[in-house]
């Protein structure tokens, strides 16, 4: 990956300095992923389950009062390693700002599941729910009416829908995410032609539908009218179904020459696949992954090149919004700006259109870099 591919796909919106910078700010040295609440597990809240939803509303009042809030994660899926990463971020930021948190949610990334989990949070009257949404409409409902009773809702990862959140803490921005994953297709496509495929996860999820959308406009130039769209296959974020549709893609279309995953785990399902394949060298994989997950096919030619975010920045962000939301210090309107002294440099973030904010841009990892980002992002 040259110079100029790295710039390409961050857009001029940082410099490696300041990934660095990030990667170290808020990574804990504890609290390992194994803290994670089974699904079974309700979440746990200083407020008794018996407490009537308008005692509840109360609540986040007072528990703003130390700067941090009792807040509950409920991402897509428990035992998935990107949300235990972004919860260790959570877990950080708590401390941090002395609040408390805990992480709670189904097993499969299905959002009737999410709901039931939503439901208990609110009856709890926790300070703070922080969500990523599997589907954005599905959790809505529930959402609102966690809000109705005073609770502060924090998307994350993937959008709830506008209306049943406070603020959306987005990962990167769609745009330059789509860009970046239609210029490593470019890359790895052999001078930038033939037939490529996406393997997403599920196929209700806000994020990769508008990564997804943002790659196609982006292929809409010039520059990418040789690369051949074969299509999305979705994994629902579960290795047995990513690497069934995989092997699919490479049946389906045998002159198939790039798989993108934009999920960390697609692409590594998508990888093993093509090296279980002795497809190693004519079919590339490329997308959105972690160091460690990915360390073995770029070293081994599978995926020459894929990009990620600060995940553990995204989960101390999520709880650091949530606990500025509860002690009253942003509304979530737009044009809002606030700061979190250990991200952005000490530099402000600003809410913007549809209450969105953005961590920051992803960076591109490969050969030369892979095995010192291994070591600082720690997954």
């Amino acid at each position: 990956m040259t110079g100029t591919s790295v710039r390409r796909f961050v857009a001029g919106l940082a410099t490696t300095a300041i990934v660095l910078s990030a990667c170290s700010s808020s990574t804990p040295s504890s609290a390992p992923a194994s803290q994670a609440a089974p699904a079974s597990q309700a979440p746990v809240a200083s407020v008794p389950a018996s407490v009537p939803a308008s005692q509840a509303a109360s609540a986040p009042a007072s528990q703003a009062a130390s700067g941090g809030v009792t807040a509950v994660v409920i991402p897509k899926q428990i035992n998935n390693p990107y949300f235990d990463v972004a919860f260790k971020g959570a877990q950080k930021a708590a401390a941090d700002l002395g609040g408390t948190v805990t992480q709670v949610g189904p097993s499969a990334a299905d959002a009737t599941q999410q709901v039931p989990f939503i439901q208990t949070a609110t009856t709890q009257g926790v300070g703070a729910i922080i969500i990523s949404a599997d589907d954005a409409t599905a959790v809505a409902p529930a959402l609102k009416a966690a809000m109705q009773a005073g609770i502060k809702v924090v998307g994350y990862d993937s959008s709830p829908a506008v209306g049943a959140y406070n603020v959306f803490v987005n990962q990167a921005d769609t745009a330059g995410i789509g860009k970046g994953l239609a210029n490593m297709a470019c890359d790895l496509a052999p001078s930038c032609t033939g037939e490529i495929a996406v393997l997403s996860a599920a196929q209700s999820a806000t994020n990769q539908n508008a990564w997804i959308a943002a790659m196609q406009t982006t292929m809409k130039d010039a520059k990418y009218s040789k690369l051949v769209w074969d299509g999305v296959v979705y994994g629902n974020d579960d290795p047995q179904v990513s690497t069934q549709q995989a092997q699919a893609l490479l049946q389906a279309h045998p002159n198939l020459k790039v798989i993108v995953a934009p999920t960390t785990v697609g692409i590594v399902a998508a990888a093993q696949v093509v090296r279980a394949a002795k497809k190693t060298g004519s079919v590339f994989v490329t997308g959105l992954g972690t160091p460690k997950g990915m360390v073995d096919y770029v070293k081994g030619g599978e995926s020459p090149e894929f990009a990620l975010w600060n995940v553990t920045d995204l989960g101390y962000l999520a709880y650091a919004v949530a606990a500025q939301l509860a002690a009253g210090t942003i509304k979530g309107t737009e044009g809002e700006t606030f700061t979190v002294p250990s991200l952005n440099n000490g530099q402000p973030y600003t809410i913007g259109k549809d209450s969105v904010v953005v961590l920051g841009p992803p960076f591109v990892f490969n050969k030369d870099n892979i095995d010192q980002y291994v070591a600082s992002f720690g997954f």
